[in-house]
């Protein structure tokens, strides 16, 4: 079902407003799943909420179209270029919850009556030209919970407001004269700063008779002062004992690691103070999300990971949708190489490709949007809770050469891009994620080469690097496909591509696999947990002397991306073909004479 009448509303009106940023908008396309800014009721019979915040909107809002939208809950038109009176025709949105029109050109008086508005919880008119007097009538408003309506031009003596639902109220920088009414005085007085208002007026505290000092009471003792301080000291000093105990013991270490998890949870902003106001998010085509820098800085965060190019997070923004955005750190590029580079990636359209939908630059902040994918990266997939009994699903077979899969598709096609010459230059599993085909699909593209070039003893840290990155500080599409065999390899044996031993040794896994299967130990190469998959082993096999291939030390006998999707995609055409009805049951396969046989010849040849 889809809510005709309301999308020949909204077709309207954006035919008929100023607009200099295309809008997705049309008769022909789904306007709950597809449209910028659309939310839809459960049956997607009704549009229950528009948010164009920031969609460079010109002029006053057209007469007869928004007003029309029945189900309208919320309307979000704020950061735009919007002038004119208040759209009166606006009272015949009754089930409105949350109008947002702040930071735009309106002026003229306010509506003075608020009665149609029953279910009204938010109404934010800051920043625009309003004058006249705040009407009585938004007493009316008794579900209101924020009110503002700061820097604007509004006069006269603040009204007895008394709502008990509200919460949030800013009057500040007006021209409001008089006292501040007693219904409001339980704000902070930064809710009427800048303007001309009457000093409030307190009752000095009451104290209690039985809390005055007696003017009969005398002064302690020096005894007395002597023994309360040496009392105090000797406390002190056996608290101070007991903590520095328990710093010692296991039991204070669990509890020093809480705090940790808990501090996930943060606000953007809190990375970036001196954000430059001027610039803005720049959105590439094809994207249906509607927010702008202010959602995103107010968005409650979560830290998903630091890596090589910045910190990635979790943004739940106030319409209940979740993006990832990249804060970087360390960017090189000048701001027009930035936005080159921006300009390219973002454009690259491919299944296998996570697509960038939005960036922001600034002397201070650079950030990147992309979707976010619930089910986390291959990294989390394959290594979080490992060792846990309780709560951890392992990764299929299936699954793992689905990710391989489509992963190398999207590699490949990165490879084929501007004239075969566009490198992605970050490949590990941790910017690999599922794609709604349940198939490998690649984030992070093109930061490689905006990014300062990161000393040799960092990168050689990571596992992923190819010897020649380390060594020359850039990449390469080989140095990619280095990176790539260190994921296949990673899929097969589930350990991290540098971890850490019994004896807390740190082993880095390309060496780790070459030595191991130089010595037929066959059993210690692939994951404990695709033991108990049957007819896998050839398919296992033939996955790592593809990736033996890939990591092969030489830049020049690494084979090409488009050779190793080939390579991938055979794995189960050719074990389909030659595969016997019977399997090696997992016992069996862990010291098969074959197996290790297929892998020592593969390592040998290479």
């Amino acid at each position: 079902m889809e809510p005709f009448e309301d999308k020949q509303i909204l077709v309207d009106f954006i035919q008929r407003i100023s607009h200099s940023r295309a809008i997705n908008w049309d008769m022909g396309s789904s306007a709950c799943l597809n449209w910028t800014g659309i939310t839809c009721n459960h049956d997607n019979s009704r549009i229950i909420a528009v948010r164009l915040p920031a969609s460079s909107l010109h002029g006053p809002i057209p007469s007869n179209t928004l007003s029309r939208l029945p189900a309208l809950q919320i309307l979000s038109l704020r950061s735009n270029g919007l002038t004119g009176p208040f759209p009166f025709d606006f009272s015949n949105l009754r089930n409105l919850t949350a109008l947002y029109l702040q930071s735009n050109g309106f002026y003229g008086p306010l509506p003075l009556n608020f009665s149609d508005w029953n279910n009204l919880s938010i109404l934010n008119l800051s920043n625009n030209g309003f004058n006249g007097s705040i009407p009585p009538y938004i007493s009316n408003l008794s579900h209101l919970t924020a009110l503002s309506l700061a820097n604007n031009s509004l006069s006269g003596e603040i009204p007895n407001l008394h709502i008990p639902s509200l919460q949030v109220l800013d009057l500040s920088n007006n021209n409001l004269t008089g006292p501040v009414p007693e219904s409001l005085q339980r704000f902070p007085t930064s809710a009427f700063a800048g303007n001309d208002l009457s000093p409030l007026t307190s009752m000095p505290p009451v104290v209690s008779p039985s809390s005055q000092p007696s003017k009969n009471s005398s002064k302690l003792g020096e005894p007395a002062i002597l023994g309360i301080t040496i009392g105090g000291c000797a406390l002190a000093f056996v608290i101070l004992a007991f903590i520095m105990i328990l710093r010692y013991s296991k039991d204070w270490k669990d509890v020093s690691e809480r705090p940790k998890k808990e501090e996930k949870t943060t606000k953007l902003r809190s990375g970036s103070h001196n954000v430059n106001g001027n610039g803005s998010l720049v959105f590439f085509e094809g994207s249906n999300l509607a927010f702008d820098l202010e959602d995103l800085f107010r968005a409650s965060a979560e830290v998903l990971g630091k890596g090589t190019f910045g910190t990635t997070y979790k943004a739940a923004l106030e319409d209940a949708s979740t993006v990832v955005v990249k804060r970087l750190k360390e960017v090189a590029a000048a701001k027009r190489d930035f936005e080159l580079q921006m300009e390219l990636v973002g454009n690259i359209r491919h299944e296998n490709v996570v697509p960038l939908r939005a960036y922001y630059y600034s002397k201070d902040e650079k950030l990147m949007v992309y979707d976010y994918y619930d089910q986390g990266s291959v990294s989390s997939m394959l290594h979080a809770k490992r060792g846990e009994n309780a709560g951890r699903i392992p990764l299929d077979w299936e699954s793992r050469l689905r990710i391989a899969i489509g992963a190398a598709r999207g590699i490949a096609y990165i490879h084929s891009q501007t004239g075969g010459k566009l490198v992605h230059g970050n490949i590990k599993a941790s910017n690999i994620f599922f794609n709604p085909q349940r198939y490998g699909c690649v984030s992070d593209l093109g930061l490689a080469t905006v990014m300062t070039p990161l000393a040799p003893p960092v990168m050689r840290i990571g596992g992923y690097r190819a010897p020649e990155v380390a060594d020359t500080r850039k990449v390469y599409q080989a140095s990619d496909v280095y990176s790539f065999g260190v994921v296949l390899l990673e899929l097969l044996t589930g350990k991290s591509p540098t971890h850490a031993t019994g004896g807390e040794e740190v082993v880095h896994l390309v060496r780790w696999v070459h030595s191991v299967v130089r010595e037929e130990w066959t059993a210690e190469v692939f994951d404990v947990e695709l033991l108990r998959y049957p007819n896998i082993e050839e398919e296992m096999v033939e996955m790592l002397q593809i990736g033996m291939q890939c990591v092969a030390r030489s830049p020049e006998q690494r084979p090409k991306m488009a050779q190793v999707v080939k390579l991938v995609e055979d794995i189960r055409r050719t074990t389909n073909t030659g595969a016997s009805e019977v399997s090696t049951p997992a016992t069996e396969m862990a010291s098969s004479p074959v197996v290790a046989q297929q892998i020592g010849s593969s390592v040998v040849a290479m």
